[in-house]
């Protein structure tokens, strides 16, 4: 069994959290985030200490409680540390490049790929070959960097595309030449 859920967070300065029914909206130096979370979950602030608890022992709830508390406890962070992922481009002639708020991507193909940044994150390009995507919500900075990897994922033979930062691509062995 998990227990995850009694695990009290900790508010770091600057963050104030607000619970109104069945929202909580956390606001802190970075921006605002709001989740909706099921009503079988209490929220109870004290002295800069939010404490998470269930109102029933049904299996459904016990499940729910540790899930809520991480979705706040993610939100906590983000708005005071925020989230980053850095995804590295393995490749001859593989480059990202930066205009304005569209990361522009060559990765072999006959014209180069665009991707617009969604509201709320930032790409970086600090080399040409790498690429460091930031932002708030945990969800969000996960999902366009597996967006970003979903245009050319490494393969196994030559090990070439875009990856994760320290991510182990497993290889092949190619056809044996006679």
């Amino acid at each position: 069994m998990s227990r995850v859920g009694y695990n009290p967070i900790e508010l770091p300065g600057g963050v104030e959290i607000d619970v109104a029914g069945t929202v909580v909206t956390v606001k802190g130096p970075k921006g605002t985030l709001a989740a909706e979370l099921d009503e079988r979950i209490a929220f109870s602030v004290d002295d800069g200490v939010v404490t998470v608890t269930r109102t029933d022992e049904e299996r459904e709830t016990r499940s729910l409680h540790g899930l809520s508390r991480s979705l706040v406890n993610n939100m906590v962070v983000g708005v005071s540390e925020g989230y980053r992922k850095e995804l590295q481009m393995v490749g001859v002639g593989y480059r990202a490049s930066l205009q304005g708020t569209r990361l522009t991507l060559q990765v072999g193909f006959s014209h180069p790929v665009h991707i617009d940044a969604p509201e709320g994150i930032t790409f970086e390009v600090p080399e040409p070959t790498r690429i460091i995507v930031t932002g708030i919500d945990k969800q969000q900075v996960g999902q366009v960097a597996a967006d970003i990897r979903r245009v050319k994922p490494p393969e196994p033979y030559k090990g070439k595309g875009i990856r994760y930062l320290n991510e182990y691509v497993r290889r092949k062995a190619g056809k044996a030449g006679i």
